[in-house]
């Protein structure tokens, strides 16, 4: 088991502002190799009256971007603010500025709609950096004076099995895209001690609860969706409430949302970001704005919300409408693996798709997965190739790095449309 906790960076000893012709003292990064030196650092930086940045250390930007942010910084969000970093929906890097009261009230707000007060401890196996572990977890155990026990994830199983077998009234917080490989690891040994299951930051793996529930015995499971813009969450429901992926719960109380005419999920949410920063600039999430989530979805009748997938999920091949997560659904179906799709342009120049599937198949596998497509979708919904790696790349927080999955060389094709 390995505890972590973050430590401070000072970036420069002061920044001259020279419009107001004063000095200004630099901001803080918190790093994430820095977090085994002492978790009472990150309680710290909370506490603090300054604005602080939380990064990870593969953000893909040098520190002096980030610093660069936080030294023009206004007045306003110089105190009682943090920074995350985040690709959002749009792949690009940005700083995502949450006010700590409003996140502090988000995190008794989960308390309540996870049904949270039972749980003593939470295991967190994702990076703190990621916004679902850093609000889900990590507050919510310092708002509630509950036990966080941290570990190396799945990169060191037998830590992790140990730290779940020892778990008492647990809350774990996962993404979907490591069930694979908690059967490929933990598979069969039952953990009783885990009463709590999240999910958030991807696909819902609606197809593989049984499995899960048979890992966690006591376990109630809960599909929780959100954004990092959100800080993090949106709607919730518990997995026994629907037996659709899609189905990602109701909002919770104070938030709302709408579908724009693109199709797109919009939200105002009283404990979501204030402010953003890229490589256009800083701009103010005001409290009337409609956010994006990068999402396609609509709100039914009794107020829960269908997703229908990113907006690159879902597109047009040869007129007619593709859904890449409706496909993936009858996959998951005959496949226990990973699971990745990046899209592609076919010789006729109409947008398609590459299936891949880790680890290597049998050629009887494949021959399912095909069947299945055949049988549930027409020719143009079927992918233009099916290939297959050992291993899927993923990011620090268990998301299939979909950046990375198209420019693999090690690929080995499995079928190919051949018309």
């Amino acid at each position: 088991m390995t505890y972590v906790a973050a430590s401070i960076r000072l970036i420069t000893n002061a920044t001259i502002i020279s419009d107001k012709k004063r000095y200004r003292m630099a901001l803080q990064i918190l790093h994430e190799h820095e977090v085994n030196r002492d978790i009472g650092d990150l309680d710290r930086a909370w506490m603090g009256k300054s604005t602080f940045a939380f990064v990870p250390d593969k953000g893909g930007v040098p520190d002096a971007w980030i610093a660069g942010i936080l030294d023009c910084l206004p007045d306003l969000y110089r105190e009682g603010h943090f920074a995350l970093l985040t690709s959002g929906s749009t792949g690009r890097p940005k700083l995502v500025f949450g006010r700590r009261e409003r996140t502090d009230s988000l995190a008794h707000a989960l308390h309540e709609a996870q049904d949270s007060e039972p749980v003593s401890e939470s295991i967190v196996t994702l990076p703190l950096t990621y916004c679902y572990a850093f609000v889900n977890q990590w507050l919510w155990a310092r708002v509630h004076d509950r036990r966080l026990v941290l570990t190396r994830g799945l990169s060191h199983p037998g830590e992790l099995k140990g730290s779940l077998l020892a778990a008492d009234d647990a809350m774990l917080c996962l993404v979907g895209a490591q069930v694979p490989m908690l059967e490929q690891y933990l598979g069969g040994t039952p953990f009783p001690g885990v009463i709590r299951v999240h999910f958030a930051g991807g696909r819902f793996p609606e197809q593989k609860l049984a499995e899960v529930q048979a890992l966690f015995p006591n376990g109630t499971i809960f599909n929780n969706y959100g954004c990092a813009e959100a800080m993090p969450r949106l709607t919730l429901r518990r997995a026994d409430a629907a037996q659709s992926a899609g189905h990602i719960g109701w909002p919770l109380p104070g938030i709302t949302l709408k579908t724009a005419t693109s199709g797109e999920l919009l939200f105002r949410s009283p404990y979501g970001a204030v402010a953003q920063a890229d490589e256009t600039g800083f701009s103010i999430i005001d409290k009337e704005m409609w956010v994006p989530t990068g999402d396609l979805g609509e709100q039914a009748e009794d107020g829960h919300v269908e997703l229908h997938g990113r907006e690159g999920d879902v597109f047009k091949r040869y007129g007619e409408k593709i859904s890449l997560p409706l496909l993936l659904h009858s996959v998951a179906i005959q496949w226990p693996g990973q699971v990745g799709v990046y899209r592609e342009v076919d010789g006729a120049g109409e947008e398609g798709y590459v299936l891949i599937l880790a680890p290597h198949p049998s050629k009887a596998q494949v021959m399912s997965i095909l069947k299945a497509l055949r049988a549930d979708h027409p020719r143009p919904h079927w992918p233009l190739r099916v290939e297959s790696l050992e291993t899927l790349p993923l990011l620090p927080n268990g998301k299939v790095d979909l950046g990375k999955l198209a420019l693999q060389s090690d690929t080995q094709e499995r079928w190919r449309q051949r018309i």
